[in-house]
């Protein structure tokens, strides 16, 4: 029999969980439990059911997780103390340390998370270095594309039509890291980072301040081990992880965002707009036409720009309204400047002022093109009207954003452009069966006629994928 103050510890955790819960629980115990062969009789007594390291890697590396995070895994469960336990068992998980594992990880807090964190990050007791927790963080973030991949719920996103999640991985490693603090307050920078050592209640904190993590290794825990996965209540947390993607499927497009990008960009949208993203624009298949862009994003609801120069540098700006043409600034304090590559981070309102979102096009007095941030002449972004030019001038911050320079040279030239819309379309935009755009707003009509533009709106009334994307 258990010890009674143990097996108390042990219900409490065990009424975290509801009935059906725990029936999942017990079962993926006793499944891996069978493959451990720790189910039958050992000196003519019945021996308590375990699970090894071996079976865990059997059950979930390869497929569902690499192996480095099933071990890690494994670590966290077996760092799990039951008091007045002999560890002559030490290399085999008890389901108390299951249950107390899935418990303190899936509902607890960051509080109850930490003691399982250090040891998947580091088996050895005491503080751990930077290094040791970028590689934790960056195994973490690979295993979460890896299942959502092997499970199919990348939601229409594919690994072939994203950007090679290998460097988005690294960058938003990087990005999480970057919000570790000191117990004084003050941030390490790059190589001190790697060197520096932390204790659990500075990495304590940096959990409780950065949500990814927990919702990271929420997703790898019941995707990878398959483990209330499937319970519509328990998975709100990683129900908004991957916004569903429309309009790329079968186009031969590969997005310039990468999964991970994906994810971080998403988290910082509002909540409502987090569930699905759908392709407006792609220069790639729209054409290099600045009257093409606005045509098809023009009155479409709140987007993402997002671009690439020559140079390789990929970044962008959220739109939290419909663009309109018009020559003054509008939008709201929602908006935000974003870079992607070759650094992850998002920038959001200073309140100095109000420049958030600028689109103008044919005028002869006020700048023509696509803004976001700073002032005329002076943008965060900007896309010219003149197709191919931009520039990003933030010496040394954007007032809007305090953004800093997010282009590899200040002017830049561009080499790609999509626009995604998020959340849903307002309802007075072309989809099926409903008028163009053009048929509805004769101002844009006229601006495309000034443009020089002949009316076939064949790329606007192509019809949104609805149907077949997830």
């Amino acid at each position: 029999k258990m010890g009674s103050a143990e097996s108390s510890a042990y219900r409490n955790h065990l009424s975290r969980f509801l009935p059906e819960e725990q029936s999942d629980i017990d079962g993926i115990f006793d499944l891996l439990a069978a493959s451990s062969g720790s189910a039958g009789e050992k000196n003519g007594k019945a021996t308590k059911k375990t699970v090894t390291l071996a079976a865990l890697k059997a059950a979930y590396t390869r497929e569902p997780l690499p192996e480095q995070m099933t071990l890690r895994l494994y670590n966290g469960m077996k760092s799990i103390d039951l008091a007045g336990k002999s560890s002559g068992l030490s290399d085999q998980i008890a389901k108390e340390q299951f249950v107390i594992f899935m418990s303190n990880l899936l509902k607890g807090n960051a509080a109850e998370k930490i003691t399982i964190i250090m040891r998947m990050i580091s088996k050895a007791e005491g503080p751990v270095k930077g290094k040791q927790i970028q590689e934790f963080t960056e195994d973490l973030i690979m295993s979460v594309v890896h299942v959502l991949n092997y499970r199919k719920e990348l939601k229409g996103w594919t690994l072939e039509n994203t950007r090679d999640s290998a460097s988005g991985v690294k960058a938003l490693a990087s990005q999480l890291l970057s919000e570790l603090k000191f117990a004084g307050g003050t941030k390490p920078l790059g190589p001190q980072l790697m060197e520096a050592e932390f204790d659990q209640s500075v990495i304590e904190d940096w959990v409780y301040r950065v949500p990814q993590i927990s919702v990271f290794l929420s997703a790898v825990i019941r995707q990878g081990l398959h483990v209330l996965h499937s319970l519509p209540d328990q998975i709100k947390d990683i129900v908004n992880l991957v916004p569903s993607c429309k309009g790329i499927k079968g186009r031969g497009l590969v997005s310039l965002f990468d999964i991970p990008s994906i994810t971080y960009i998403n988290s910082h949208l509002p909540a409502e707009l987090q569930h699905k993203w759908q392709l407006l624009f792609s220069s790639r298949l729209h054409g290099e036409s600045f009257s093409q862009l606005c045509w098809h994003i023009v009155k479409k609801g709140a987007c993402i720009v997002i671009l690439r120069d020559v140079d390789g540098y990929i970044f962008g700006g959220f739109a939290s309204q419909s663009w309109e043409v018009k020559p003054q600034f509008q939008g709201d304090h929602r908006c935000f400047l974003f870079s992607v590559f070759p650094s992850l981070a998002v920038y959001t309102c200073t309140g100095y002022n109000d420049h958030y979102m600028y689109l103008n096009h044919g005028q002869q007095t006020m700048p023509n093109g696509l803004g976001m941030g700073g002032q005329h002449e002076y943008f965060g972004l900007w896309i010219d009207s003149d197709y191919g030019k931009g520039h990003s001038k933030a010496k040394p911050r954007c007032t809007t954003y305090n953004s800093p320079q997010l282009s590899a040279k200040e002017d830049f030239t561009l080499d790609a452009v999509e626009v995604w819309a998020v959340g849903e379309l307002p309802e007075n935009t072309g989809t099926k069966g409903k008028k163009s755009i053009l048929d509805v707003d004769p101002e844009a009509r006229a601006f495309l006629e000034m443009a020089g533009k002949c009316r076939h709106s064949e790329g606007l009334r192509e019809p949104m994928e609805e149907d077949d994307d997830e």
